[in-house]
Formats: C-alpha cells, structure tokens, sequence
C-alpha cells in the first residue's frame, strides 16, 4: 500500500508514530530522495515536512485498518 500523507505540526508526527508502531509490516517515508523508517520519530523529523510524504506499508495484513486510521493523514 502506498500512500501520501501530511503532518503539519509536531503532534502529528507523534500521533502517526504511535499507529505505525502498533502494525507489524514495515513502514518506509520518502520525502525526495531520503527514505526512513516511518517507525523511526527521528527519522521522519529528518523529512522535510512542508511537503507531502510518501508513505509505504509492505505487509497486506492490516491494510485496510492501516488506512482506516491514517485518514487524517492522507493527501491527494
């Protein structure tokens, strides 16, 4: 599943850490050419956050929850 999403403040980053954590397939950010660990706070405060994000979940177990509560995240 591959989706862009947005964090405009702090919290948000805190908030999206705590969802991905609780799902067990790994969870890549990209953001121009760097790619972290979306499990990673500091990684994704190494992101450039005024853009959307590329978020990448490689495990279909769970998606569709996944998605469900990252909704306040997602981007077009």
């Amino acid at each position: 599943m591959t989706l862009n999403i947005q964090v405009k403040e702090i919290n948000d980053v805190y908030k999206l850490v705590n969802i991905l954590i609780g799902f067990d397939g790994d969870v890549d950010l990209e953001s121009g050419r760097y790619k972290v660990d979306g499990k990673s706070i500091l990684g994704i405060f190494s992101l450039d956050l005024r853009q959307p994000i590329k978020l990448t979940y490689d495990s279909e177990k769970g998606a569709d929850k996944l998605y469900e509560q990252l909704k306040p995240f997602i981007v077009e």
